[in-house]
C-alpha cells in the first residue's frame, strides 16, 4: 500500500505538469469523462516505448541537461517506471527464486556500519557507480581520460592491498589524484573521441552488462543460479542509462539515489 500510494502520487505528480507544459491541462482535466489516470498511463506507454527503442537501438546524443523544459518531469516518469518494474515486478519474482533455489542473501552491506548505511547507499554508491559506469558515456575525451585515471588507480590500489610492489603503487595512486584532475582540466575542449560514436551501441551494452555482473561480488559464493539475482542491476543499468544519454549524468544520480533510498525505506519498515 505504501509503494501503490507513492507511486500514484508521483506519477500524478508526472502528467500533471506534463499536461500543463502542453497547455491541455486546463481544458481536458474538467472536460466530462476525462479520468487523469488514462493520462497517466499514456504517459507511462510513451515512456516504455521510448525507452525500448533507445536499448533497442542506442546511439550516441547530447543531454538535454535539468535546465531543459520539462526535463524534471521526464526524471520524475523514469523514477516512476523504474521503481514499477523494480518493487513491483523483479524483486518479488527473485525473492521466490532465491527461496527456491536456496541462495544466500547479499552481503554487500554487512562491513558497512549502521550509522553510514544511508550515507553509503544513497549518497556515496550513485556518486561512484554513475561517474564509474555511465560518467564516460557521452564519448568525451576527458571523460574518457578520468576514467582511465580511474582504473589505473583501482590496479594500484590493488596492488597496495596485496602487497605488491607497495611503494611505487602508493605514489601510483597519488600521481593519479593529481593526474585525473589535471587532465580532466586540459582536454576540457576536446570533443567526443575518435570513432566512440561508431562503437557507442557495443560500449553502451558493456557498461550496463559489466554494472550488473559486479554486483555478483554482493555474494558469499558465485554460482550459475545468482545470475537473476543481478537482473534488477540489469534493469537499474538500463534505466540509468537511458536517462545519462537523454538528460545527463546529474539526473541518474538523482534517480540511483532516490531509487536506492526509497528501496532501503521500504526495506527497513519491512523489517
Amino acid at each position: 500500500m505504501l509503494l501503490e500510494g507513492f507511486l500514484g502520487w508521483l506519477s500524478g505528480w508526472v502528467m500533471a505538469g506534463a499536461l500543463a507544459q502542453t497547455g491541455q491541462y486546463g481544458n481536458r482535466a474538467h472536460t466530462p469523462g476525462f479520468n487523469p489516470a488514462w493520462g497517466n498511463a499514456c504517459t507511462m506507454m510513451a515512456l516504455t516505448r521510448d525507452l525500448a527503442a533507445y536499448l533497442a537501438r542506442p546511439r550516441l546524443m547530447s543531454p538535454s541537461g535539468l535546465r531543459a523544459p520539462g526535463a524534471w518531469r521526464t526524471v520524475g516518469a523514469i523514477l516512476v517506471l523504474h521503481l514499477a518494474v523494480l518493487l513491483g515486478v523483479l524483486l518479488p519474482l527473485l525473492g521466490f527464486w532465491q527461496k527456491a533455489m536456496s541462495l544466500p542473501a547479499p552481503e554487500a552491506f554487512k562491513t558497512v556500519s549502521s550509522a553510514m548505511l544511508v550515507p553509503f547507499v544513497v549518497l556515496l554508491a550513485p556518486l561512484a557507480e554513475e561517474l564509474a559506469f555511465r560518467g564516460w558515456l557521452t564519448g568525451r575525451v576527458r571523460a574518457l581520460w578520468l576514467v582511465g585515471c580511474g582504473l589505473v588507480a583501482a590496479v594500484l590500489l590493488a596492488m597496495v592491498n596485496f602487497h605488491v610492489a607497495e611503494v611505487p603503487a602508493s605514489f601510483g595512486v597519488l600521481g593519479m589524484g593529481i593526474a585525473a584532475p589535471a587532465g580532466w582540466w586540459w582536454l576540457r575542449r576536446r570533443g567526443v573521441m575518435h570513432g566512440f560514436e561508431q562503437a557507442f551501441p557495443v560500449l553502451f551494452w558493456l557498461s550496463i552488462t559489466v554494472f550488473a555482473l559486479s554486483h555478483l561480488s554482493n555474494y558469499p559464493r558465485l554460482s550459475w543460479t545468482l545470475l537473476p539475482l543481478v537482473l534488477p542491476q540489469l534493469w537499474t543499468g538500463m534505466t540509468l542509462s537511458y536517462t545519462r544519454m537523454h538528460v545527463g549524468i546529474f539526473a541518474a544520480m538523482l534517480i540511483h539515489a532516490a531509487a536506492n533510498g526509497i528501496s532501503l525505506s521500504l526495506a527497513l519498515l519491512s523489517g
